[in-house]
């Protein structure tokens, strides 16, 4: 499947990077150069990688993720990743990263909470 990244910078200066497809090995160095280059370039208060239409993340896409995550925050700035597919969220959930991502609310969702039996 095709995969494209678009960043923005808005009026209140915060950054974008939108996901539109996969997130593989084949483009895990786009997505790490568009979130670095919202970094360097604009010096956004924030940086939010928008998934909804993400259809697929592998591990070299989370590295990219993460690698984004580290500059953006030793930039001094905020790092979300919003608005997932319930099928991402899980697996940022899995892997440990929602918090980090700032989707601290991973333990709450019903669907990542375990039965009580009560």
């Amino acid at each position: 499947m095709e995969s494209s990244i678009q960043r923005t910078l808005a009026d209140d200066g915060s950054a974008t990077v939108t996901v539109h497809g996969e997130i593989d090995f084949a483009n895990c160095d786009d997505l790490a150069a568009h979130i670095r280059y919202a970094v360097e370039q604009w010096s956004p208060p924030v940086i939010r990688v928008a998934v909804s239409d993400a259809t697929f993340i592998d591990s070299t896409g989370l590295g990219a993720l993460i690698e984004g995550y580290k500059a953006t925050v030793e930039a001094g700035s905020d790092f979300l990743v919003v608005d997932p597919t319930d099928n991402f969220r899980r697996v940022l959930d899995v892997t440990g990263l929602s918090d980090l991502f700032g989707l601290s609310d991973a333990l709450e969702r019903p669907e990542t909470a375990q039965a009580t039996g009560a």
